[in-house]
């Protein structure tokens, strides 16, 4: 017996303010594709998915339709794929049918998720393929339950979830992180608290984090494994291993190999400008710097690239703008998709001689909080008007927002 376990494909995500989003829409299709591939090869007994297929519930009518065509040679090959909903599959308007239902009322996955008691408990009912719904289903004799997303207080409900479960030779798949080992900030559950699940189920399968990790038992164990993401999603994430678990079952012992995949490559680089007494100094002394730390790129595909500016100079940090840096770039690695993160401050003269620091969010914040304050109206809310600007600015320039979201920002509780 040897199965496919892999994490946060997160398909439909795209960089919208690109001119290259398509290219990079695609990245997280090739992954996918490649571990279909890979578990055709192997000829796997089934694939795990363990949340996070989609990259939010709301996609587009395009990224099911290549979700159908990536998963097609896995259904025509027999293969299972087992799924559960991450916290970025979860649809809210629950009136509707998400994706990933219509996904598994399709075949293309089973995708569990238990029923709950009267007294809160849950309920793991047998896999309907007819209806495509179900908490548990059992493929050569192990027991596979399905566990997605349930937000912060997953610690909580670890005792509940053992007691509901009978069958022996389990194995659970859930969409959790763990502190200390997860890079997430939410959604985890301490290690302490995950450990009775070494009890029930022999292999816990995790998603959620995308940084890979092995969580053993005090004995030495392992028993809960997280394989990350196997595209790079985020920045932060440049330096992570990056790949999917292929795990064999003999005499009831999880043997677990983890398989690189091959993200499109991340960067994460600082100019320091210190000193630079104009713009023209400054450009000369970011491409030199820039130049030496991505000179190492083997990879022929373009690089996502987050730039960071540093240093005391002596002009505007506004003539060094975001067009004339990408100018530069372009020359020297002509990235995918870029963020500039400017913490330049602008250094001046006081009367008394004396030298006063004013950094790039200092400016803006004033600048907006004059405009904003222009109109008596608006005055005694001018902090929270200005934080919500510079909150939309920035996650529009990270072209990692839908539309829903940014409604959700301005219609804020006053």
């Amino acid at each position: 017996m040897h199965f496919l376990h892999t994490a946060d494909i997160h398909l439909g995500k795209t960089y919208r303010t690109s001119t290259n989003e398509f290219e990079r829409y695609e990245d997280f299709f090739r992954v996918l594709g490649r571990i279909v591939t890979d578990a055709i090869a192997e000829q796997v007994d089934f694939v795990l998915i363990a949340g996070d297929l989609f990259h939010t519930g709301q996609i587009l009518p395009r990224t099911f339709a290549r979700t159908i065509e990536t998963l097609q040679p896995l259904k025509d090959a027999g293969i299972p794929c087992i799924a559960v909903e991450g916290n970025h599959d979860w649809i809210h308007r629950r009136d509707s049918i998400s994706w990933m239902e219509a996904l598994s009322q399709m075949g293309y996955i089973n995708l569990l998720r238990p029923a709950r008691t009267e007294d809160g408990g849950y309920r793991f009912d047998p896999f309907d393929p007819e209806t495509g719904s179900g908490g548990h289903i059992e493929i050569k004799g192990i027991n596979i339950y399905g566990l997605g997303y349930i937000g912060t207080q997953a610690g909580n409900h670890v005792a509940r979830i053992c007691e509901a479960v009978t069958t022996d030779n389990n194995l659970l798949l859930f969409h959790v992180g763990v502190w200390t080992y997860s890079p997430v900030e939410i959604g985890n559950m301490q290690p302490d608290e995950a450990l009775p699940l070494a009890e029930r189920f022999s292999y816990v399968a995790l998603g959620h984090g995308h940084k890979p990790y092995v969580i053993t038992t005090p004995e030495g164990r392992p028993y809960a494994l997280n394989p990350g993401a196997p595209e790079r999603v985020n920045f932060g994430e440049e330096k992570y291993d990056k790949g999917y678990f292929l795990v064999s079952v003999t005499d009831g012992t999880y043997h677990h190999e983890f398989r690189p995949t091959t993200p499109r490559p991340m960067l994460v680089v600082t100019a320091n400008l210190d000193g630079s007494e104009n713009a023209e100094q400054a450009l000369d002394t970011f491409r030199n710097q820039i130049t030496e730390q991505v000179c190492h790129l083997s990879d022929e595909r373009r690089p996502l690239l987050e730039v960071r500016l540093t240093g005391r100079v002596a002009f505007h940090p506004f003539e060094l703008g975001r067009e004339r840096l990408r100018l530069a770039l372009d020359e020297i690695c002509s990235p995918l998709h870029l963020e500039i993160k400017n913490h330049l401050s602008l250094v001046t003269r006081s009367g008394t001689g004396e030298d006063i620091k004013r950094s790039l969010a200092e400016i803006e914040r004033d600048v907006l909080g004059e405009l904003i304050s222009a109109n008596s109206g608006y005055k005694e809310r001018k902090d929270e008007l200005v934080s919500l600007a510079l909150a939309i600015r920035d996650q529009v320039l990270k072209g990692d927002i839908e539309g829903e979201e940014l409604l959700g920002l301005l219609s804020r509780e006053p």
